[in-house]
């Protein structure tokens, strides 16, 4: 599944997604703050090459040392007043229910508001190594958010272009006690909400920023043959680094300590990523 930017979509009932619809809900980083996003020097490569950013389905956390298999799930304090809490026109689906099926449907990009060593866990496993992006997120805010604007861009789905059905979302990670906290004490909670907790037991080291793609969790999304869209584990938001690059929207690429940077170094050259200043951790 991959969303792109394209001229024109074909109409079907389904909505199109919104830019930043929660914002109110989540928290933004100052003016000015850097993302870093390390990873493979491989995986650095395919995006840039093929121009995309890695979505991860948030319930997709599963097959890694250190992975967070409650990503984007409500909390266990609140799943019982969820559970109890149905729909009027469908009493046997509950908010519980509702919020499961919308966690199916969140997709995240991560990346670090600091540069610290835990950073540079991520990708280390690469026989070429690790190297980080780093991002200006007001710019890359800004360049997504003109990608997603209504009628601007377009999801295909197995080789199918359909109506762009996720909203766009970005928020700084509130890390909570998990096991205690609530989100439902006042009321229900809008579903991007739980997409942006995580233990902080665990995972408050990470210092995560995270940009959300996320579709609606009630109903079903098909094509115009009825055939059902599912959700796949990843999702490829198209995504000009070359661009990226030129304009500063990304400053650097940082080598980790063990990157092949003479491998990158003619990689980038290739990919046509001149003006990127190779630094080291």
């Amino acid at each position: 599944m991959r969303i792109m930017s394209v001229h024109r979509c074909p109409p079907t009932p389904a909505a199109t997604g919104l830019v930043e619809p929660h914002a109110p809900l989540l928290r933004h980083p100052p003016a000015g703050q850097l993302l870093y996003k390390v990873m493979s020097v491989e995986n650095c490569l395919g995006s840039i090459e093929r121009g995309y950013l890695h979505f991860n389905r948030v319930d997709s956390y599963k097959d890694f040392p250190g992975a967070d298999r409650h990503d984007g799930e409500q909390l266990p304090g609140d799943r019982v007043g969820n559970a109890a809490a149905a729909f009027v026109k469908a009493p046997g689906f509950s908010a519980a229910d509702y919020y499961d099926r919308s966690r199916s449907r969140t997709y995240a990009f991560c990346a670090a508001l600091e540069d610290t060593d835990h950073v540079w866990t991520y990708g280390s496993g690469s026989p070429k190594g690790n190297v980080g992006l780093v991002f200006e997120f007001d710019r890359l805010r800004a360049t997504l958010n003109r990608m997603l604007k209504s009628g601007g861009a377009g999801l295909e789905f197995r080789g199918i272009r359909c109506r762009q059905i996720f909203d766009l979302n970005y928020g700084m990670v509130d890390y909570v006690d998990w096991a205690t906290h609530r989100a439902n004490e006042a009321r229900l909670p809008n579903p991007i909400t739980y997409a942006y907790l995580k233990d902080a037991g665990q995972f408050a080291q990470e210092r995560e920023l995270r940009i959300s793609l996320s579709a609606l969790g009630i109903g079903k999304f098909v094509l115009d043959d009825l055939t059902e869209i599912d959700f796949p584990q990843h999702l490829h938001l198209d995504f000009d680094f070359r661009a990226a690059f030129a304009d500063g929207t990304i400053r650097e690429a940082v080598c980790g300590p063990r990157c092949d940077v003479a491998f990158l170094s003619a990689e980038l050259t290739r990919l046509g990523a001149t003006t990127v200043v190779i630094g080291k951790p």
